[in-house]
Parts: structure tokens; C-alpha cells; sequence
């Protein structure tokens, strides 16, 4: 036998490995496996969006508006099909599995989960349940899920939404939704969001604090106020005093603002007075006779919109958008008819007795407004506004309605046209000579009872017009224009009989006038200062702002 160091030594070929290789091969594969099967279980066990519908599912309400934002949170794709449905009271859960549908428009099922349609309605399905709270939470979802909407009306409703919830898991969201931003508007609402999420943060540092707390100065509406607030009541006192300089500033531009808003009104006030007193100051100035049966001339000038509308409506529904500018001639040739039958069958007999003028046409007034009721019913009757009078908008803090501006120019245009008409026409120059002196009209040829008539006619179209313009922003009834027409003669006597000039500045003055002493003494007391204010100043010029010149107005 061969001596034990003479052996020869075993050479490892490759074909069969040692027993430590064997074994560090074993245990790399038992670690896989291991690693594999803990990555199992950890996605297993990390499903954001199924807890988050496990959590929707529940009976309590905090659960489920834990439910609502985590699933926000998630990243689902059905997230936002979801949150809508529940916000819709489409999302619909099973008791006995907790399993969720939504409910389709067709009365479909859809699994909440999957986003697979069921081939049989699931049995026993109640809504998932609602409160204020949670309600307030899937607006903030839905706004941060929004944000990025490749609609931009969608993504100004999300900003808006995350401003108004203060959600804090909406940050990220907003971050992301700043970074790719390019409408200037929106962007704005984004950075206004992210202030109202860092003010009302516990753990935003005093520089982001203080920028957010001058943008949010800047935006300078009683949200940015609301904001403030909420926002200064969870900070040290020590802390406050930028909250304080910022509530300041905002609310001493706010008030500038309120003068200039009601200023504003009171133009437009003063625009509806003109339309109302233009015609009256026809009437009054060239035929000296006192018509209470103008405001009807208003009130038939609105009935006439209405029928305009109601034609068209029936018989050409393309034309409803201009039914309106339809509205202004067929009012104008209404009441001038209605205006012209009247001066030829009553007032031209009453010349020179202005009290007998004065019950007569009372009387016209009461027989046309019981007319209009037999015809048209007691009832308020409806006018629509067309698209380009509808909605406002904000200029520097002040909120402009598109029908209210359009009413003003409107009332200027009409102004300026018999400003035109009364300076450029044979009929213009023949009523201004009568208006001055009668009989010295009368002795070199003009025929004054045409004029007057004419004159009539005219006073009374111009009020069927302003009727028109009335119709968007009072109610078209019989009593239409019983609440313009002593406001009418306010104006004519403050501004002087007869004058058109003096028309325009008495309704802008006494417009703006009402509006300014509206928030202090009230609607009704501000009218009876107005009221006593005028005849004060009717005391000591009788005429009135602008008294016309003639020998016979002299004598």
C-alpha cells in the first residue's frame, strides 16, 4: 500500500461540484425565493387603491373621508370616475362583501375596482354614504385629481377648489400642475391654491408664510380676507402682525372699491332714469302737459319684447339671439301709434289746463295697464336675455355685468341720436322753435298741432324703447312703469323742462346720488333725502340745472 503523502491529490474538473460551492448555491437560491415571495407579500400587501375602497366601503363617516383621500392619493386610474360617481350617488357598495359598483348612465354596473362591466346587477346595493365633511373632501380630491386636465375650464375649477378645501395632500399635485402651467389665469389660481395650502400648513416656514401671505394680499377679495383669517387664528401672536398689515390693506382697498362699485350702479341707475325721462322730457318741455300715462309707454314697449320673442320663438327660433334688436324698432313704432292715439283723441283738447291734463292722462294710464292685464294675464312675463347680455366680469375689483353695460350704451346711443335728430332734421329745428315760442312758430308757418302730435309720438316711442331695455333687468308686468314714472319727472324738473342736456346730468346725478346714500340710510330713506333734497333745490332755482332760453320761456 502507498504512503498517504504519495497519494495523488483530486482535481476539481468541473463536472461535479465540491460540497461548499453546492451548498453556497442552495442558500443564493434560498435567498432568492425568500426575496422574491417578501416582494410578493409587500406588493401584496401595499394596494393603496384597494385599501382606499376597502375604507369606502365602510359604514363610519371619518373612514371614509380617509377613504376619499387616499384614493386621490393612489394614483388609480379609475380614481377620478370613482370620486365622481360617489360625488354623483352613483357609487354603489354591497353589504355582504363590501365589494363597490358605479352605476352607469344606462343603469349599467361597473366594477369599482377592475373598471369591468358586470353582467348582472349585484343585489341588495345602497350608496355609499355622504356627509358635509365628506363631501368637502372629494371636492378638494377632485380639484387635485383635475389639475391637470387637458381642459383649462377644468383645471381653473380644480385651482379654485384646492383654494377653497386648504387640502394639504393637494400640494404635490399643485406643484406639478404650476410646473407645466402656460395660461396665465389659471397659473394664478395655482400659485393662489399653494398660498392657501402653505398658510394653513403647521410646518411652513416664516419666508414661505410671508410670500404666501402677500400673494394672497394681492389677490384682494373677501376669500383672500375669509383665508387671512383662518389662517391668523393658528399662529403665535407674535406672528400676526403681517396677517394684520395684509387684512388692512386688504380692506381699505375693498372699500375704495365699494365707492367706485356704487358709483358704477349708480351710472347704470342713472342710464335706465334717462331712458325712462328722455321721452317725458319730449313731451313736457315742447308741449308743456303733464303725461302720467308715460310710464304705460314703457310698460307696452316691454309687452312688445315679450310678443317679439314669442314670435320668434315660434315661427323662427334662429332669430331668438336677436330678438332684442328686433324688439327696439317694433317697440318704438308701438308706443308712437299708442302716443299719437292718444294726443289725437284726448290731450289735444286739454291744451293749456295741465290739471285736467294731468287726471285724463291718469286715467289713460289706468285703462291701458288694465288692458295689457286682459290681454297678457296679471302675471309677471318672462324675457330673455341673449348670450352677449349674459355673465359679468371683474374690472380692477369692480364686477361688471354684460347687461348693464350694454343698457348704458345703449341709453347713450339713444341720446345721442335724438341729440342728432333735434340738430340735423326740419322736424328737429320746427319742435326746438316751438319749444322756445309757440306763437312765434305759428306766425311764420309751422303747423305747432303736428308737432305736437309728432312730438307726442316721438316722447312715446323713445319710452317704448326704454321699455325694451327695462325688460332684462325688471320684471315685465302692468305695473312696469309705475316705478319710473316719478323718478321721470325728478329727473326733467332737476335737469330743466325741456332739456335734453339737462336730462342726461339730472339722471347720472340723481343715479349716482341714490346709489352713495344707499349703504348708509337705506333704499327707501335714500330716496325720500333725494326726494327732499330736490325740492330744496327746486326752491331756489325753479327751472332747474339748465333752463331754456326763449322769449316766451323769459316772459
Amino acid at each position: 500500500m502507498a504512503p498517504l503523502f504519495d497519494r495523488p491529490i483530486p482535481v476539481d474538473t468541473g463536472r461535479t461540484p465540491s460540497a461548499p460551492r453546492r451548498f453556497a448555491r442552495f442558500a443564493a437560491a434560498c435567498l432568492i425565493a425568500l426575496a422574491a415571495l417578501f416582494a410578493g407579500l409587500s406588493a401584496a400587501a401595499a394596494d393603496p387603491a384597494g385599501d382606499a375602497l376597502a375604507e369606502l366601503a365602510s359604514d363610519k363617516f371619518p373612514e371614509i373621508e380617509k377613504g376619499v383621500t387616499a384614493l386621490a392619493a393612489s394614483g388609480d386610474p379609475n380614481a377620478a370616475a370613482i370620486l365622481q360617481a360617489m360625488s354623483e350617488n352613483r357609487l354603489m357598495v354591497q353589504p355582504a362583501d363590501k365589494s363597490l359598483f358605479i352605476k352607469t348612465a344606462d343603469g349599467a354596473f361597473v366594477d369599482a375596482k377592475t373598471g369591468q362591466k358586470v353582467a348582472e346587477a349585484p343585489f341588495g346595493l345602497k350608496p355609499v354614504r355622504l356627509n358635509n365633511r365628506v363631501r368637502r373632501a372629494l371636492e378638494a380630491s377632485m380639484g387635485a385629481l383635475t389639475l391637470l386636465s387637458p381642459d383649462p375650464a377644468q383645471r381653473l375649477s380644480a385651482a379654485d377648489a384646492v383654494f377653497k378645501s386648504r387640502d394639504q395632500s393637494a400640494a404635490g399635485a399643485v406643484d406639478a400642475a404650476l410646473a407645466k402651467e402656460t395660461d396665465p389665469g389659471i397659473k394664478s389660481a395655482l400659485e393662489s391654491a399653494k398660498a392657501a395650502i402653505v398658510l394653513t400648513s403647521a410646518n411652513a416656514d416664516a419666508a414661505a408664510r410671508k410670500a404666501a401671505i402677500d400673494l394672497i394680499a394681492a389677490r384682494g377679495d373677501q376669500d383672500a380676507i375669509a383665508l387671512l383669517q383662518e389662517a391668523s387664528a393658528k399662529v403665535p401672536p407674535a406672528d400676526k402682525a403681517d396677517f394684520d398689515a395684509a387684512l388692512t390693506s386688504i380692506k381699505d382697498r375693498l372699500a375704495i372699491a365699494e365707492v367706485f362699485q356704487n358709483v358704477w350702479y349708480g351710472i347704470s341707475l342713472g342710464s335706465v332714469l334717462l331712458l325712462a325721462a328722455i321721452g317725458l322730457a319730449i313731451t313736457f318741455g315742447v308741449m308743456g302737459i303733464i303725461n302720467m300715462a308715460h310710464g304705460e309707454m314703457v310698460m307696452i314697449g316691454a309687452y312688445t319684447t315679450f310678443v317679439v320673442q314669442q314670435i320668434a320663438q315660434a315661427y323662427a327660433p334662429g332669430l331668438m339671439e336677436w330678438s332684442l334688436p328686433i324688439a327696439i324698432p317694433a317697440a318704438f313704432i308701438v308706443t308712437g301709434l299708442v302716443g299719437v292715439l292718444i294726443e289725437r283723441t284726448v290731450i289735444r283738447y286739454l291744451y293749456g289746463r295741465p290739471l285736467e291734463t294731468l287726471l285724463a292722462t291718469w286715467g289713460v294710464s289706468l285703462i291701458l295697464q288694465q288692458a295689457v292685464r286682459s290681454l297678457f294675464g296679471p302675471t309677471n312675463r318672462q324675457v330673455d336675455a341673449p348670450s352677449y347680455m349674459s355673465g359679468a366680469f371683474d374690472f380692477h375689483g369692480i364686477s361688471v355685468t354684460y347687461g348693464r353695460m350694454w343698457i348704458i350704451l345703449f341709453s347713450f346711443a339713444v341720446f345721442l341720436a335724438l341729440i342728432g335728430m333735434l340738430k340735423a332734421t326740419p322736424f328737429g329745428l320746427k319742435m326746438r322753435a316751438v319749444t322756445q315760442n309757440r306763437k312765434m312758430a305759428a306766425s311764420v308757418g309751422i303747423r305747432t298741432p303736428w308737432i305736437d302730435t309728432l312730438a307726442f309720438a316721438l316722447g312715446s316711442g323713445i319710452a317704448g324703447v326704454a321699455g325694451v331695455a327695462l325688460s332684462q333687468i325688471d320684471n315685465v308686468s302692468p305695473n312696469l312703469g309705475q316705478g319710473y314714472i316719478v323718478d321721470s319727472f325728478m329727473v326733467v324738473v332737476f335737469g330743466g323742462v325741456g332739456n335734453l342736456w339737462g336730462t342726461l346730468v339730472s339722471a347720472l346725478t340723481l343715479g349716482i346720488a341714490n346709489k352713495l346714500l344707499e349703504p348708509y340710510a337705506g333704499a327707501v330713506l335714500g330716496k325720500i333725502l333725494i326726494l327732499v333734497l330736490l325740492i330744496l333745490f327746486i326752491q331756489k332755482r325753479p327751472r332747474g340745472l339748465f333752463a331754456l332760453k326763449g322769449r316766451a320761456v323769459e316772459a
